[in-house]
């Protein structure tokens, strides 16, 4: 298991690879370097196809369509998914990248060029950084931030615009990251670092909204062929597989799919929060039933997510302030040691399909009283509710004023949000959800957890095709009244009992407040009152000390605001990030 790095400079590249901890390995003389780092993940290379060589960490969902288009002198037989990746890339450019289906992050040297391409839906993540200008300047890639870091050329430290941005959304929904000079390539996008220090970016794929006024039925029947088709190509061949149920019309459906698809034992996996917490065990015991799954439930205590909390947040490059990452890592724990390599999951559906965070901006869009997109994009900033309208009396007033000139959180949403590939406002929203919370949270989250036990996590609803589908189908029938995801339920709804097809969408219930409360109340307290805290001066200790004390308007956010911050103070520690 291993992640990589790369470097483009006329100053030894192959020390820069090294200066990051990266184990050079053989390319063209010239000023690019390629190199694997130790850690998890996919890495493999280098990968040559003429003059051009290639690294990457690379998982083709559909290679045997890439082959016969390849033709049998394009592709050999027993060529790796990486290697099938730059044959495409070599012979087709950005189309034989818009082809693929699958997970990717792929560092290209190409001429003098070089070029790292990130997958449609961005399953895998990919970092870059320069270091100088003009003919000194000096480029570097990784998989992981943390090389970056390591990176003795670059000057970084705390990015506070990103402060801001997490603590808006709990996560960091673009390129920017918590590093000074680190950015990110989006999904679905191809960049070339040039070695004047240039840089060119080109989008190979976008989700874009096609007017298709067939009958429901015809896009359900289309859609079931799709959404079969996506849980085939990701069922490991000749093993086991696990999937990851909780009980949703999202992982219901994954899970039906995959026991009627797979000729091997399917293995399912829900969370318990214990007796006193309210769960969905009742749905996802009715789905593995009758599914006829190998079905095991992993009850998770408050102790064991205060214990493991700080080791969790540190496998993210980006943090998540998502209280189910410990139980997710404890999932992926139980996954692997039952002896799977991969596990399924059913996220997708909302940010895909139409799920309940878009009927309130809908409300909102009836009854507005400004127009134009930053309005619809200060509404859905709204509609997170995390510690955004906070800021004023949770950041210091030294933070404040460094982020006075800093552009507003909401010039992340507008590109999506505004008429452009979607006209419909719908559409628009699934836009947004699917290239900021689907990309930049799901996606990675999910992705960085199982890595580090060995796993490949696979999400069928993010498949290309069948988003593709999903801006095809017209607004009314993945919203159909006060009805989410419609569609989605009539493609599947002769696999499931109609209580889990028609039941409304709950949501796992994290009984966060409690944690806060119990066994991490002693963490939480030396975390955000301790002297590295103070000495960072982020945060009103103030601030911290009345929501500490649960003072003030006691509602259930405030618990979920509390677990941001510290989410935040783990990860900067564990990067050892100061002021």
């Amino acid at each position: 298991m291993s992640r990589w790095c790369a470097s483009l400079t006329a100053d030894d590249p192959v020390g820069q690879v090294a200066a990051m901890d990266g184990r050079p390995v053989r390319t063209r003389e010239g000023r690019h370097a390629l190199g694997l780092l130790d850690g998890p993940g996919a890495a493999t290379g280098p990968y040559r196809v003429g003059d051009v060589y290639a690294i990457g960490e690379v998982t083709l969902h559909n290679a045997p369509e890439l082959r016969s288009r390849l033709g049998a002198d394009g592709a050999p037989g027993d060529c790796s998914d990486g290697e099938l990746l730059l044959r495409a890339y070599v012979r087709f450019g950005a189309a034989g990248l818009a082809a693929a289906d699958g997970m990717f992050a792929l560092a290209i040297a190409e001429r003098d060029e070089l070029v790292l391409v990130r997958d449609h839906m961005g399953a895998r993540t990919l970092f870059h950084a320069l270091a100088g200008t003009g003919e000194g300047a000096a480029w570097a890639a990784s998989t992981s931030l943390r090389a970056l870091q390591r990176w003795p050329a670059l000057d970084t430290g705390l990015h506070l615009p990103a402060v801001r941005s997490f603590l808006t959304f709990a996560y960091l929904p673009g390129r920017e990251t918590l590093l000074r000079g680190i950015h990110e390539v989006l999904p679905g996008r191809c960049v070339r670092l040039k070695p004047d220090g240039t840089s060119v970016e080109e989008t190979y794929w976008e989700p874009a909204e096609v007017a298709d006024e067939r009958p429901a039925a015809e896009h359900a029947r289309e859609l079931r062929e799709l959404l079969e088709s996506a849980t085939a190509r990701r069922l490991p061949p000749a093993e086991p597989v696990g999937v990851l149920l909780s009980g949703g019309v999202d992982s219901s459906l994954v899970t039906a799919l995959a026991a009627k698809l797979h000729d091997q034992a399917v293995r399912s996996y829900s969370i318990s929060f214990g007796d006193d917490a309210p769960n969905e065990l009742a749905y996802s015991g009715l789905v593995a039933t009758h599914c006829h799954t190998e079905h095991q439930v992993l009850t998770v205590p408050g102790a064991a997510v205060a214990a493991r909390l700080p080791e969790t947040v540190a496998l993210l490059d980006s943090p998540v302030g998502d209280p189910l990452t410990v139980p997710n890592l404890m999932l992926a724990e139980a996954v692997a040691a039952d002896g799977m390599s991969v596990v399924l999951n059913g996220e997708g559906g909302d940010p895909v399909f139409g799920g309940p965070k878009n009927l309130p901006m809908l409300i909102h869009e009836l009854h507005r009283d400004e127009a134009g997109v930053d309005s619809r994009a200060r509404a859905y900033v709204d509609s997170y509710r995390k510690c955004h309208g906070d800021l004023p009396v949770l950041l210091t007033p030294g933070v404040l004023a460094e982020l006075v000139d800093a552009p507003p959180v909401t010039d992340l949403l507008t590109p999506y949000l505004a008429q452009g590939q979607m006209t419909s406002l719908l559409n628009q929203l699934l836009h947004t959800n699917l290239r900021t919370k689907g990309a930049h949270h799901i996606l990675t989250k999910v992705e960085r957890i199982t890595a580090s036990q060995g796993l490949e996590g696979r999400a069928p609803l993010f498949d290309r095709a069948v988003v593709d589908h999903a801006f095809r189908v017209p607004p009314r029938l993945k919203l159909a009244g006060t009805s989410e995801k419609w569609i989605l339920k009539e493609a599947v709804r002769d696999l499931l009992p109609a209580t889990i097809v028609d039941r409304p969408k709950s949501g796992m219930r994290v009984p966060v407040q409690q944690w806060l409360d119990g066994p991490l109340r002693e963490l939480g307290h030396d975390l955000l009152l301790g002297g590295s805290a103070r000495a960072r001066g982020l945060f009103r200790q103030d601030t911290i000390r009345s929501w500490l004390r649960r003072e003030g308007t006691l509602l259930p956010r405030q618990g979920g605001k509390l677990w941001l911050v510290l989410t935040l103070e783990l990860w900067l520690r564990s990067f050892e990030v100061g002021a």
